[in-house]
């Protein structure tokens, strides 16, 4: 009986303090969705089916990083999403930007020779320029599968933390891959940028913000009808 009765009080108190909860909860709260895998998988072979991606890619949810087994399972063709990840995944369009870079590169080991071995070690011999390819074709794979590209710069802006340098570094930064996906977008998919249903978007208002100098520089391309890669800083 006084088990019974402990049990009775430690319910109402739990939901009684779940009242007070915040109710402004984010659209991804993985501590609390019970279908996260579901979410996942749902997301992922939408990318892979819209975009007729004929290859098997697996995707998978895991709350700790494993630097070993992500070498490992990434050459597998398994898409591994981590917490530390999908914490900044708080829109549909976000979540497609973070399974849509890893599609991009786990179909890469498919190519070539020796089942994708080649390629896989390609893309690990050479991540800055593998690092852009995988922005621009997320890009794409995204607008095919009918969610926003700008979902991708939002995304990485609140994701991928600025280094002070990239010259002796395996990735590129932040900002030179921002504009490299903002550039890709006005020139392939302007729609998006006329019709900017994320121009009071927080994240995306910063990236405005933290990127005028990159945007001038790209200004002038246009202007100037430039076929060039820019240098951007």
């Amino acid at each position: 009986m006084i088990k019974k009765l402990f049990a009775l009080c430690l319910a109402l108190f739990l939901g009684c303090t779940g009242a007070f909860a915040d109710d402004k909860e984010p659209y991804w709260n993985f501590q609390k969705a019970a279908n996260v895998q579901q979410t996942i998988d749902e997301t992922g072979f939408k990318l892979l089916n819209a975009n007729k991606l004929d290859k098997i890619i697996v995707f998978s949810h895991n709350k700790k990083r494993n630097i070993v087994k992500e070498k490992m399972t990434w050459v597998k063709r398994e898409v591994i999403v981590y917490d530390k990840d999908l914490i900044h995944a708080q829109s549909d369009d976000e979540l497609a930007a973070l399974l849509a870079r890893e599609v991009s590169l786990s179909m890469r080991t498919y190519d070539g020779s020796i089942g994708g071995i080649i390629s896989a070690l390609q893309v690990k011999m050479s991540p800055k320029k593998y690092e852009l390819v995988a922005d621009k074709r997320a890009v794409d794979y995204m607008v095919t599968a009918g969610y926003n590209p700008l979902g991708l710069i939002t995304y990485i802006v609140k994701s991928a933390p600025q280094k002070k340098q990239d010259a002796i570094s395996s990735h590129n930064l932040t900002s030179k891959r921002l504009m490299h996906i903002y550039e890709h977008i006005y020139f392939k998919y302007p729609c998006y940028l006329v019709n900017n249903t994320y121009i009071d978007n927080e994240y995306y208002q910063h990236f405005l913000l933290s990127s005028i100098e990159n945007r001038r520089k790209l200004e002038v391309k246009i202007k100037t009808k430039d076929k060039g890669r820019v240098d951007y800083e």
